[in-house]
């Protein structure tokens, strides 16, 4: 069924239903303005339709005897021998159709995206460009990998990569591709990176790496300790920014904020229409036409929300939505979702239970369902609030407003909450017997969550902006620092900036002045006081401040001219 006829059978079922919810549904949605990026940017690929078709003998002279008997529908009667490179990776030898031969190589590495794939064989012990030893070329456009375990193993190969072997792709599909992808072809950015809100690393030290983690294209890596995307490997699956806890990663087609004001305008004007008990349902548009033949027979409260890709919005606006009146937000999950993309919808529905539950709410409120059992899912009917103002900030702080205004009549058992390994919610612990109040873990805060004091010796914290990235334990070289996971609904003292450990400052023993903290030298003196750059006179200078340390270097240097300073 194609986009069009799907969305037209949509739109139909919505007009199709005539009692009080129904009508409400079909208002709201045909008020509701969806919002978008008009002119996204694009990354651009060219392709010759070179085509490498790699793996057993068996599996690589099957596809041929196939291609050679489409290739007169495809066009390509007369180009296969030149357009296609058959490699085969064992010693076998199966008849080719006419015209065809085997290339053999037992070891391959590819790499690349449609149009620049780079091969690379090992012969004589030395890699070589399998593109320009058999046509030419420096790469080759498409890649049509046949062998059961795979050249590339992205859970979502890149454009151009045709992974029939693994099941990922159809014979047919790569067939038609030898014809369909040449030419020039422009892909959307579907990302942006705020390098500077990134919790990665810091001063060598690593950090969150959940972006990593959340790609099934691969398309993140770790580059001299910041995060870099490859917009070429990019498809947009939305798990990164997902998974992402500061907002360095956002989702971009369409910008999330723009998905929580049509939500929001969707809510507000279905209630204005009368309509009651609204549930929102996220599906991804790949799911369009099996979800058509379930909406037939789903409640008309129900209000399908189409994103790009359903991991592209994550708990700030599933609890926005309830916040803003829906009984209950649905995620129509389907078998083709990448299972990265699977994993973190799962880990962040975890999450959501765990704040439904401090609420004292079933988890079904925020559910993930397949889309084979969506009408088996138990449908809720009461609404926990209709806030009639929309909610702003960052996700984080959407997040925490909506929670705050969902608590704000419940009668929880504690202020702390329990969450899942991994989530980003939390404070940290410090030993401050022990801590020198070298600031190392300030200096590695992403979010500045921790802060010195400024005017004295002493370290700062504000819960609300601690992701558990980890960076402030690993920095701390006394080892005082621990991470404490859970959520704090006490919201005065979660956003509140609290004093961790604060300390009087040593005053210079020549001048008086304040200029670091007593612990700090104290635990210097200690540790160099037998080292023999410190002896005799030279230990106090760890007593002095900048300024008199190098007057006293400087005296003691002309009144001993002769002598070997060690300070």
């Amino acid at each position: 069924m194609s986009t069009e006829n799907t969305i037209t059978t949509l739109n139909q079922l919505v007009e199709m239903t005539a009692d009080a919810n129904g009508r409400a549904r079909q208002r709201a949605l045909t008020a509701t303005v969806t919002l978008g990026n008009l002119i996204p940017p694009t990354v651009t690929f060219v392709s010759q339709g070179l085509a490498l078709v790699i793996g057993d003998g068996a599996a690589v002279a099957a596809f041929a005897k196939q291609l050679s008997a489409n290739s007169a529908a495809l066009a390509l009667t007369d180009q296969v021998a030149d357009k296609v490179v058959l490699v085969c990776t064992d010693d076998t030898s199966p008849e080719l159709p006419d015209g065809m031969a085997f290339f053999y190589a037992r070891e391959a590495e590819i790499n690349g995206f449609l149009g620049e794939f780079d091969v690379s064989i090992t012969h004589t012990m030395t890699k070589q460009n399998l593109a320009k030893i058999t046509r030419g070329r420096e790469h080759f456009d498409l890649v049509i990998d046949v062998s059961q375990s795979g050249f590339h193993f992205a859970e979502l190969p890149p454009l151009g990569y045709y992974a029939v072997g693994r099941g990922l792709s159809t014979a047919a599909e790569a067939c038609d591709a030898l014809s369909d992808m040449v030419g020039t072809f422009d892909k959307p950015k579907f990302f942006r990176l705020d390098t500077d809100k990134c919790a990665h690393s810091a001063r060598g030290l690593e950090g969150c790496t959940r972006c990593i983690e959340a790609c099934p294209a691969d398309a993140l890596s770790s580059v001299e300790q910041a995060i870099a995307i490859n917009p070429y490997l990019c498809q947009g699956m939305g798990s990164c920014a997902t998974a992402c806890p500061t907002e360095a990663i956002s989702y971009a087609l369409p910008d999330p904020d723009n998905t929580q004001h049509f939500v929001f305008q969707l809510i507000t004007q279905y209630r204005e229409q009368g309509g009651k008990s609204p549930i929102i349902l996220f599906y991804a548009e790949a799911t369009e036409a099996e979800l058509a033949q379930q909406m037939a027979v789903l409640p008309s409260r129900v209000i399908p929300v189409r994103l790009e890709e359903l991991a592209s919005v994550g708990l700030d606006t599933w609890f926005s939505a309830l916040a803003y009146g829906a009984s209950q937000v649905l995620l129509v999950s389907s078998p083709s979702l990448p299972p990265k993309t699977q994993a973190v919808l799962t880990q962040e529905v975890a999450v959501a239970s765990a704040f439904l539950k401090a609420l004292n709410q079933g988890e079904e409120r925020i559910a993930l369902t397949p889309l084979a059992s969506l009408t088996q899912q138990p449908l809720l009917d009461d609404a926990l609030l209709e806030h009639s103002e929309k909610l702003l900030g960052t996700k984080r702080e959407k997040l925490a407003k909506a929670l705050d205004l969902l608590a704000a009549n419940v009668v929880t058992d504690s202020t702390m909450s329990a969450v899942p390994d991994g989530a980003p919610y939390g404070r940290i612990d410090v030993a401050t017997s022990d801590c020198t109040l070298c600031m190392g873990c300030v200096a590695v805060c992403p979010t500045d969550a921790l802060k010195s004091m400024g005017d004295r010796p002493g370290i700062t914290f504000r819960e609300q902006d601690c992701v558990q990235c980890g960076l402030c334990e690993k920095a701390c070289p006394e080892s005082v620092i621990s991470l404490s996971p859970g959520y704090n609904w006490d919201t005065e003292a979660r956003q509140q900036r609290q004093v961790v450990h604060e300390e009087p400052a040593a005053e210079c023993i020549s001048c008086g002045k304040a200029y670091a903290p007593v612990s700090m030298i104290n635990m210097l003196i200690e540790k160099l006081q037998n080292h023999s750059h410190f002896q005799d006179d030279a230990i106090k200078r760890l007593s002095m401040c900048e300024d008199c340390r190098v007057r006293d270097i400087v005296s003691d240097m002309i009144d001993n001219p002769d002598k070997q300073m060690k300070v």
